[in-house]
């Protein structure tokens, strides 16, 4: 891996190392050029057979071309909206119909936005619970009538810092991605007797253009700032503790919450 001081992060994260070899791993929200990309991607370099999800679907299709460029294998794309019940019992239907079964979920679906609470709208509230907290409830229920009977299974949550850390204009948001992680530890003991393992990754900041494009440069700078490397993370740093998870080499691992972090404490 290359350097990971003071300067940008490389493009990628060196050779493979087969550690998802012949699994099938479930990527939501992974269009653009996020974790959820980067994870998919990294997935797919390390031997997975891939599908991804998200709700534009145009972009998933120009994320599936990206990652068959790359990779050398196109990934299973299928639109699905992650706070309807029904489209994600489809999207957990038609990956293990195509696959064989489920192998590993990511559950890396998320909104943000910024709004002091005593500002914030009913509408805020519920569209951020929704999509951080409640999708990733509904996911996790519909993965697992398929993860269970095979009596295996692996699920990573992407979880945030801000779970832990007070961020001013984050109520909804840090609630959410707390809630995320208790609903990791809680879920784990639930699937254990089942061979099913649940665990999160806890990024601080991750750059990418969708972020770039949706917060300020007075914040990325200031949160970047606050990282050790002086830096905000690479997708693909976050990716790489995702893979970690989804292998067999955390295989004792469970109901844990990685933080993927540089900050001071």
């Amino acid at each position: 891996m290359s350097d990971t001081g003071h300067t940008e992060a490389a493009d990628w994260a060196g050779p493979a190392h087969g550690l998802l070899s012949g699994r099938s791993v479930l990527v939501t929200a992974a269009a653009g050029t996020g974790i959820g990309f980067s994870t998919a991607r990294r997935a797919a370099e390390e031997g997975a057979r891939v599908a991804i999800s998200d709700r534009h679907e145009r972009r998933l299709a120009a994320s599936a071309d990206e990652i068959e460029r790359r990779t050398g294998t196109r990934p299973l794309a299928v639109p699905c909206d992650v706070t309807d019940q029904a489209q994600l019992d489809h999207l957990m239907d038609t990956v293990a119909a195509e696959f064989g079964g489920i192998d590993v979920l990511v559950n890396n679906a998320g909104l943000g936005g910024t709004a002091a609470v005593q500002d914030m709208t009913d509408e805020q509230w519920d569209s951020v619970l929704s999509v951080t907290l409640t999708s990733t409830f509904k996911a996790t229920r519909s993965v697992l009538r398929h993860m269970i009977p095979a009596g295996k299974g692996v699920i990573v949550n992407n979880a945030s810092v801000i779970g832990w850390r007070a961020q001013k204009g984050q109520a909804h948001y840090a609630a959410a991605k707390a809630g995320v992680m208790a609903l990791t530890r809680c879920a784990a003991l639930d699937v254990a007797e089942h061979g099913i393992r649940v665990n999160a990754v806890s990024p601080s900041i991750a750059m990418h253009a969708h972020l770039a494009k949706v917060t300020s440069d007075e914040l990325l700078a200031q949160l970047s700032d606050q990282e050790a490397f002086g830096r905000a993370a690479a997708p693909w740093e976050i990716a790489n503790v995702i893979v970690f998870l989804a292998s067999d080499y955390s295989s004792y691992m469970t109901g844990e919450v990685v933080s993927v972090s540089s900050q001071h404490p």
